[in-house]
């Protein structure tokens, strides 16, 4: 019997979404995102706001946004070279429905913190 013949068929429009709400749905990502949505940031300044990501981790969560086309990076020739990264329209657009899932998350965690404290009493209990 073919195992492969049960199991449902996915388009590869569904891997790719897949894919994308995985990258954007990473810790760091949301993050930098959530800074860049008022003003344009130096690597410094991303660097600063977004606690504990190390700097390889934010040039990486960079380049991906800048890859999916979600934020511009801006290089000025001076001395030293100034980068700025910006979100694109694409990236704003993002920013919108990230903004409304943090403040349902900050609307809800107290309700949150008393199903996860009934949760772990029955735990114990069991």
């Amino acid at each position: 019997m073919d195992v492969t013949a049960s199991q449902p068929k996915h388009s590869p429009e569904c891997l790719r979404v897949s894919q994308l709400l995985s990258r954007i749905g990473d810790k760091w990502t949301v993050l930098v995102i959530m800074l860049l949505r008022e003003r344009a940031c130096r690597f410094s300044e991303l660097k600063r706001g977004v606690d504990g990501i190390s700097q390889r981790m934010l040039a990486l969560t960079l380049r991906h946004l800048e890859r999916d086309g979600l934020v511009t990076r801006t290089v000025t020739p001076t001395i030293p070279p100034r980068v700025d990264y910006e979100l694109t329209e694409i990236g704003h657009s993002l920013a919108e429905p990230i903004q409304a899932l943090g403040r349902w998350a900050f609307d809800n965690l107290a309700r949150i913190d008393a199903a996860q404290a009934s949760y772990d009493a029955r735990a114990e209990a069991a």
